[in-house]
Parts: structure tokens; C-alpha cells; sequence
């Protein structure tokens, strides 16, 4: 559903407005589609369930990746239903609920780029008036230097579960 510095409360309770039977989430960008959420709502559904989205952006950011979720579902004999947009999809879905797929997809992925484009700029103007600090670090000098000592004789996957980060993470910080 969201990244991860999101707060779902909004989406889960429109979804429990609903009475879904179950909550699939996700806490990484939807741009993605190798999601867990995504992927363990996709093998839970069977034919004759339907899967309530909040809204299209929310399954997919590109209207390629909408469409073949959609077919995928729909010839599966899930139906799909769109809380937002306020649309159902299904295998007998008519031609012209195809083409609102198509246009309101559009719109979603329209959005998104606007979006990005404005989150760009303010950056941009951050940086210039030099108030943007960038993202966080994740970790402190003390634990880098413990970092450094442990990679002497730890595998380096270890010493990134042992400090809670990534391998990319640990490399950029071992490389400093």
C-alpha cells in the first residue's frame, strides 16, 4: 500500500469501511511490483473473490503494470474493485469499464509523475536555500567504527543483520 515513512491508518480504515475479510500491506513504493503485500494478496485470492484496492496507484504506477494486473486477476475470476475511482473490474467487464481502466490509470500515473516533478523542484529550492539535509543516516560514528572492527572476521551479510541494515548500507558506510 505505502512506503514505509507512510501512515496506513487512512487506507486500512476505508478498507475496513468494506468489511474486507483480510489486510494485505505494503511498506515499499508501489512503483515496484516485487511486493510482499502484493505478492501474497495475488496467491491468497481464488476465483470468485473480489480484491478491494483503495485506489488504482496504490496496485500499480504504471498503466502497463495496471493493466496486466488487472487481466491477470479478472481471467483468474477475481473481480477487482477500485475504493477510490469507484470502479469493479471482472471477466465481464464491457468494453467501455476497460477504457475507464485505461483512462483513470492514466490519470493515476499522470499524478504520480506530477507529483515527483513538485518533490524535484522543492529539493531543488531546499538545497539552494541550503536547509535540505537529505535523508537521515542510519547509522552513528560508534557504530560504524564497530562495523569496521567486525568486518575483519564477521561475513559482511552478518555484520549488516547484526546491525539491522542492508549490505548496500554497510558498503556505503565501509566505504567512507
Amino acid at each position: 500500500m505505502s512506503s514505509k515513512d507512510q501512515n496506513l491508518d487512512r487506507q486500512t480504515a476505508s478498507l475496513k469501511k468494506e468489511k474486507v475479510f483480510r489486510i494485505f500491506t505494503d511498506t515499499v513504493s508501489g512503483s515496484s511490483t516485487q511486493r510482499l503485500g502484493l505478492d501474497g494478496a495475488l496467491n491468497y485470492v481464488r476465483a470468485g473473490d473480489q480484491l478491494i484496492v483503495v485506489s488504482m496507484d496504490r496496485l500499480a504506477r504504471s498503466l502497463i503494470d495496471l493493466h496486466r494486473l488487472v487481466d491477470e486477476l479478472t481471467e483468474r475470476g477475481v473481480s477487482v474493485k477500485f475504493l477510490k475511482e469507484g470502479q469493479v473490474y471482472s471477466q465481464d467487464s464491457t468494453p467501455v469499464a476497460k477504457l475507464m481502466l485505461g483512462l483513470l490509470g492514466s490519470v493515476a500515473e499522470f499524478e504520480r509523475a506530477i507529483i515527483r516533478e513538485r518533490q524535484a523542484e522543492c529539493i531543488a529550492k531546499a538545497k539552494a536555500r541550503g536547509v535540505y539535509k537529505g535523508r537521515a543516516k542510519v547509522l552513528n560514528e560508534e557504530q560504524i567504527i564497530q562495523a569496521r572492527t567486525w568486518v575483519g572476521g564477521i561475513p559482511k551479510a552478518e555484520v549488516a543483520r547484526r546491525l539491522g541494515i542492508g549490505r548496500t548500507t554497510l558498503y556505503k558506510y565501509l566505504n567512507q
